[in-house]
């Protein structure tokens, strides 16, 4: 029985492991949705909110008609009054006292509505500028993922082209070579005509000061000397 039970607790941690790294290895994915949820309860919020306030700003023009009537029915009392007319100011006096009584009623529910509208509005702009703050976060944590990835993209491409790259550059001495060759090929191709048309050896000769140089004027002037 023991054995057993320590088998499922194995299982249960096996899955909560996996869980872990499924929630982990989506983890951007999961605060994404859970901000557009957030959003989404925000814009429902902010419907309920037009509610309440459109019952409040009716609570308000009830209790304006009300102040009214009790300050027009008091005009009337005293008119009754003025005239002597008690059993009619009476009657008045308790309209009035009724208009008070849902006055009374009406103002608390104004009052009500208009401190839950206000605590509305404050946590409706509190949360929106926490759902603008997690966006922010959003693309921030995006922006770092995206680096990572093309840096883990480079380390990667380098390492399995470091061999390509040597191997490149094997190449490129090779093509080197063979261009070196193709000029000193030209080059002794170019010493070999000359020489075949004894311009090299000539060039020889007067290097080493031997065989009938080129004539100056010094050596024309002592031959025109000598026929004299």
């Amino acid at each position: 029985m023991k054995l057993f039970q320590k088998i499922m607790t194995a299982i249960r941690g096996g899955a909560s492991e996996a869980g872990e790294a499924i929630v982990d290895a989506n983890a951007t994915r999961i605060f994404e949705q859970e901000i557009r949820d957030a959003e989404t309860h925000i814009t429902k919020a902010k419907h309920d909110l037009t509610g309440v306030m459109a019952q409040e700003m009716q609570s308000a023009r009830r209790l304006d008609t009300i102040n009214s009537s009790i300050v027009e029915h008091e005009g009337y009392a005293v008119q009754a009054l003025e005239k002597g007319d008690d059993e009619l100011a009476l009657k008045i006096a308790e309209k009035i006292a009724s208009l008070e009584v849902e006055q009374a009623t009406e103002k608390s529910t104004h009052d009500k509505l208009k401190s839950s509208s206000e605590r509305l509005k404050s946590i409706v702009r509190k949360s929106e500028k926490v759902i603008i703050d997690h966006r922010r976060e959003l693309d921030m944590v995006k922006t770092t993922e995206s680096v990572q990835k093309a840096t883990s993209a480079i380390s990667d491409n380098f390492s399995s082209s470091n061999s390509k790259l040597l191997s490149a550059k094997d190449s490129l001495e090779r093509i080197k070579k063979k261009q070196q060759m193709f000029d000193d090929k030209q080059i002794a191709a170019e010493e070999l005509q000359s020489e075949s048309n004894g311009g090299g050896l000539e060039a020889d000769l007067r290097a080493a000061g031997i065989g009938e140089g080129p004539s100056s004027a010094n050596s024309v002037l002592e031959r025109l000397k000598s026929k004299k």
